[in-house]
């Protein structure tokens, strides 16, 4: 395999539309991708993002707008002549065929010369670390095998663009971790432009340059993992990417509050409406004594502890503050925390520094 970073191509989407009689499944998307660049479409089922891949794929034709990989217009152009790689969520392995059979078909396909295909299948073969697995058949391999030989032929004829669809779905929960590193260890390697569908989070945050979050059909936020996860835009993001409870906010001569309570924000207020949300992620919180806060800026929600659960690697409680919300706090699995794990009925004081509020709108 050649080294892709001199020949990865960005992609534009403008205005992309695909509709169902009254179902708007894809609803007026925009967005660029830059060449190298791993893109994860995230989002519920049903909103849109497999859609959107099929259209860049060629096997879904959009009913309007424009897909342009290097400037080139390709919504006219049949799936065969736009050099992309798929991955599909069930791999679409032929299972009356050797490995090597496999990842050679679109070689054959494309009618490169046999000494040329056998050198490209051993390469790549070496490449996903299933060296020496040509002569297996498909009913030999594991599941994790199976998902590097499909990626294995989507590569082997080194397209300009890679999209993969759920590509890890059908894996076990460890398997799917471990394949998450590899994959995006595969792609810093080849630098080919990525473009990966899942509505698995974790996978997302995880494997990605920037996420595109859908919710039906339309594209809510795109972002790197950290800015989609510091800074989400509304509450739908902050409830789908993460575990957040939520606070209503309003305005008033204090400045910005929760019930009687003002709120210490770290970001300008100047956009904080009756439309805006407190965001509270379980992380961030502690259980504290009233002794233990020095930092004044800090803000405390007093509560009662409903639930405790021990979850191996944290603690998570439920609490219900004194105004009637639940909220939800995690805490390390250390020493100390255990000790000190407060039990179902205990009164406790929930701290948030000022630091880490955020406040999210409502909508979306």
């Amino acid at each position: 395999m050649t080294n892709s970073s001199t020949t990865a191509l960005p992609v534009s989407i403008q205005s992309l539309s695909k509709h169902y009689g009254a179902v708007r499944a894809v609803d007026s998307v925009s967005f660029d991708i830059d060449a190298g660049e791993f893109l994860t479409l995230l989002g519920p089922s049903g909103s849109g993002k497999t859609t959107l891949l099929m259209m860049i794929a060629g096997f879904t034709r959009p009913n309007a707008g424009s897909i342009r990989i290097d400037g080139q217009e390709i919504v006219h152009l049949p799936p065969h002549k736009r050099n992309i790689g798929m991955v599909f969520q069930n791999y679409a392995l032929f299972p009356h065929m050797t490995v090597g059979e496999n990842v050679a078909y679109p070689l054959r396909l494309r009618k490169i010369p046999r000494a040329e295909i056998e050198d490209r299948v051993n390469r790549v073969l070496d490449l996903v670390r299933l060296a020496g697995y040509g002569a297996r058949r498909i009913t030999e391999l594991s599941g994790g095998q199976r998902q590097r030989i499909a990626l294995a032929r989507a590569i082997v004829f080194e397209p300009r663009i890679l999209l993969m669809d759920e590509p890890l779905s059908a894996l076990d929960k460890q398997l799917r971790d471990t394949m998450q590193i590899e994959i995006r260890k595969l792609h810093d390697r080849l630098r080919m432009t990525t473009i990966s569908v899942t509505h698995d989070q974790r996978e997302a945050l995880t494997m990605s340059d920037r996420i595109a979050v859908f919710s039906k059909g339309r594209l809510e936020q795109v972002a790197s993992p950290v800015e989609l996860y510091e800074r989400p835009e509304s509450r739908f993001i902050a409830g789908f990417i993460g575990e957040s409870s939520f606070l209503p906010l309003h305005r008033d001569a204090r400045g910005i509050c929760f019930g009687d309570q003002q709120i210490n924000l770290a970001q300008d207020a100047d956009g904080v409406d009756g439309d805006s949300l407190l965001m509270l992620r379980p992380e961030r919180l502690r259980i504290v004594s009233p002794g233990d806060v020095t930092n004044m800026d800090d803000n405390l929600f007093d509560g009662q502890v409903v639930t405790a659960a021990f979850q191996g690697e944290s603690l998570l409680y439920e609490v219900m503050l004194s105004g009637g919300q639940k909220v939800f706090v995690r805490a390390a699995n250390r020493s100390e925390n255990l000790r000190a794990m407060p039990q179902a009925g205990e009164k406790v004081t929930l701290r948030l520094g000022r630091a880490d509020t955020r406040i999210v709108r409502a909508g979306g």
